[in-house]
């Protein structure tokens, strides 16, 4: 079945690449008049061309997770199997121990 998921999975990192990008020239169009700096740019001042890489890097992180979990959910919905890892019994046993924990 995994196998079956990687076209999603494909699919959903380029979606998620053209989301990351157009939110993040979104987000430095409100910080900011110009285009985001290029590293080689003389002009650009060491602060700005870094902020501007950190930003990218971080909405680009962000993106790719919402729309590779999102995939994820649809084809478990669609499927009923989950195409990424389970969790490891020693965490399963640990939340097992929190929740009757919680109970009382």
């Amino acid at each position: 079945m995994k196998l079956l998921y990687k076209p999603f999975a494909l699919i959903a990192g380029i979606v998620g690449a053209k989301l990351g990008e157009r939110a993040f020239r979104a987000l430095w169009a409100q910080l900011d008049s110009d285009e985001p700096p290029k590293p080689t740019l003389r002009e650009a001042t060491t602060g700005k061309v870094v902020a501007a890489a950190a930003l990218e890097a971080a909405v680009h992180s962000g993106a790719k997770a919402a729309t590779t979990r999102a995939t994820a959910r649809s084809f478990h919905y669609l499927t009923g199997f989950w195409p990424g890892d389970e969790a490891k019994p020693e965490e399963q046993k640990s939340k097992q121990e929190k929740e009757k924990a919680k109970r009382g």
